[in-house]
């Protein structure tokens, strides 16, 4: 059967099967609630009851609640429900925890790329923005930011995609040395890089090499929550050994047929018998979609792809209040450097 919740305080509504938390109803429907450990041990999640029924098929919450209370990551809705609660709308409201964590499964993804899945101790969850990324703690008091790859409503495992650096001390520890099950300390979420949910524009999607990662997270919610406007996701790589994963691109498109995909490959080999796109993948952003106002641009990559590409995409047309990337911190450079080659053509 299926039920409506009602956010007193917002307004705001999602419909709920019995058989689902009313947590992960309101994750596939991008409806934001506060959670934390979600097995019902933290309180993060607790809210009032101000109408309606629920049960707890899995087992009554460990936390203690008063009557009237409800706990949203192990209730399930008996009828139509009217709560009270506070929302997570945007990224302030989403704490930011250091934890401690393991390297549950290390595995390859191409020659140079390796996916990390991260477990947190079983009493702790870490709730986030698909799009943001964490920090690793090294021991020495350094650290590496890696972007989480996979959506908030699978947060079992937190995933990493991490290319092997030559010479890097890090990703050569994970490459080399690292195993299963690792003792590792993180701190997260981070960054201000998400999807725009309430945005009605058009998305065009940038990736290079592995900035894949945070628009995969990206993209697994926006499809889990029904997200309707069009997206085109252009990836850059150097040859084709580097393109991973591509069951789910191909995945995606099967899913939502306005969602596309278009690789491009940079410097290809003979061996790669390539017939697709080559060049720049700004390039071929450019060629499929020249004029870019009305559009909202997502870039994830190397910061000189970045830095390369938002001038230029200012030229043609997009506003820099709708493009969003998670190495940003030169906006106003940028900025200041559009205002200077127009007054200079002036």
């Amino acid at each position: 059967m299926t039920f409506e919740v009602k956010i007193e305080s917002s307004g705001h509504r999602f419909t709920a099967e019995a058989e689902e938390t009313l947590l992960d109803a309101a994750l596939r429907q991008g409806v934001g609630l506060p959670y934390g450990c979600r097995n019902g041990a933290c309180g993060s999640c607790v809210a009032e009851l101000l109408s309606g029924e629920v049960a707890y098929p899995d087992g009554e919450p460990e936390v203690a609640i008063e009557p009237g209370q409800l706990v949203i990551c192990q209730a399930h809705a008996r009828s139509d429900l009217r709560l009270k609660v506070r929302e997570v709308s945007v990224d302030a409201d989403i704490t930011i925890k250091t934890l401690p964590c393991r390297a549950e499964h290390l595995e390859r993804l191409s020659h140079d790329v390796m996916r990390v899945r991260l477990k947190l101790p079983e009493t702790e969850r870490m709730q986030f923005l698909a799009g943001q990324y964490i920090e690793f703690i090294l021991k020495d008091g350094r650290r590496r930011a890696f972007s989480i790859a996979n959506a908030p409503h699978q947060d079992e495992y937190l995933e990493l995609h991490i290319r092997h650096v030559p010479g890097g001390s890090f990703t050569g520890h994970v490459f080399d040395e690292m195993k299963d099950r690792a003792l590792l300390r993180i701190e997260g979420p981070l960054g201000s890089f998400y999807l725009r949910e309430n945005s009605p524009r058009p998305i065009l999607m940038m990736a290079g090499g592995t900035g894949i990662a945070p628009l995969k997270g990206i993209i697994d919610h926006a499809q889990y929550i029904g997200f309707d406007r069009p997206m085109h996701l252009f990836w850059g790589v150097s040859s084709r050994r580097d393109l991973y994963l591509q069951d789910e691109p191909q995945r995606w498109m099967e899913n939502n047929a306005q969602f596309h995909y278009t690789p491009v490959l940079s410097e290809p080999r003979p061996e790669d018998q390539w017939t697709g796109k080559t060049g720049l993948v700004m390039d071929a952003l450019l060629e499929a979609c020249p004029d870019l106002a009305g559009y909202d641009i997502y870039m994830s990559g190397p910061p000189a792809m970045i830095e390369a590409a938002t001038p230029v995409f200012a030229q043609h047309g997009a506003s820099l209040d709708h493009m969003y990337s998670d190495a940003f911190e030169f906006a106003q450079d940028v900025l200041d450097k559009i205002a200077r080659n127009k007054k200079a053509a002036d």
